[in-house]
């Protein structure tokens, strides 16, 4: 007589622990997924962000003397690609298409002005000013209009971003598109801009308190 194989109660076979552990795994992915096919479908598990960040430390105070005269918007958008010797881009080599928008400024330092610079008449109704050229401060980007539009990126690019503390950095992008931004302020006649501001700030200033004529010049 053949007995039967009989389970002991309470104990689970091993085929449907080895179930158990793939279903919750599963579980745990499709809610760390924001599924783009289902509208509408939430986070099962909610997200919730906390800035623990510490208070904000001055480091120095620096007196300006500058007057900031003119102010250009630009917007650039960079390509930058960077291939490895002897190895396709698939493998190796990365490609970044990103829009950087930012301003650069345009200042006369009227701190370089000195004694010799200003000459006013006895009467004191006609004054002369010797100031320096205008000069570009540095591009500064706008981070809510600046963005990636594309990154491609090899496989062992893509393993190294795994392994890096910081593998969305867009460093290189960034201070490309600075760098031509200062370039195009360069040929975009800021500087002249600037130059004419100040004059009409100081003339008017200066027939305020009653002189009559007001001559600015630039230049050693």
């Amino acid at each position: 007589m053949t007995t039967p194989i009989r389970h002991r109660p309470g104990r689970i076979p091993g085929w449907a622990k080895a179930l158990s552990v793939i279903v919750l795994v599963l579980v745990v992915l499709f809610a760390g997924l924001r599924l783009s096919v289902l509208p509408g479908l939430k986070d099962l598990f909610g997200s919730e962000t906390h800035d623990r960040s510490g208070p904000a430390l001055l480091k120095s105070v620096q007196d300006l003397s500058r007057y900031q005269a003119a102010s250009g918007s630009f917007q650039v958008v960079v390509d930058l690609e960077k291939d490895a010797r002897f190895l396709p881009d698939a493998i190796r080599g990365t490609r970044t298409l990103y829009v950087g928008a930012g301003t650069v400024d345009a200042y006369v330092d009227l701190g370089e002005v000195g004694e010799d610079d200003v000459t006013v008449n006895d009467d004191r109704t006609s004054a002369t000013l010797r100031l320096p050229h205008a000069a570009l401060g540095e591009p500064a980007l706008d981070p809510e209009h600046s963005y990636a539009v594309s990154k491609q990126r090899g496989l062992l690019d893509r393993l190294g971003d795994l392994f890096s503390d910081n593998p969305n950095g867009e460093q290189a992008v960034q201070k490309l598109a600075a760098r031509h931004i200062g370039d195009a302020a360069k040929e975009s006649g800021l500087t002249t801009r600037a130059e004419g501001n100040t004059t009409a700030m100081l003339q008017g200033l200066l027939h305020s308190l009653g002189f009559e004529e007001v001559r600015v010049t630039y230049g050693s």
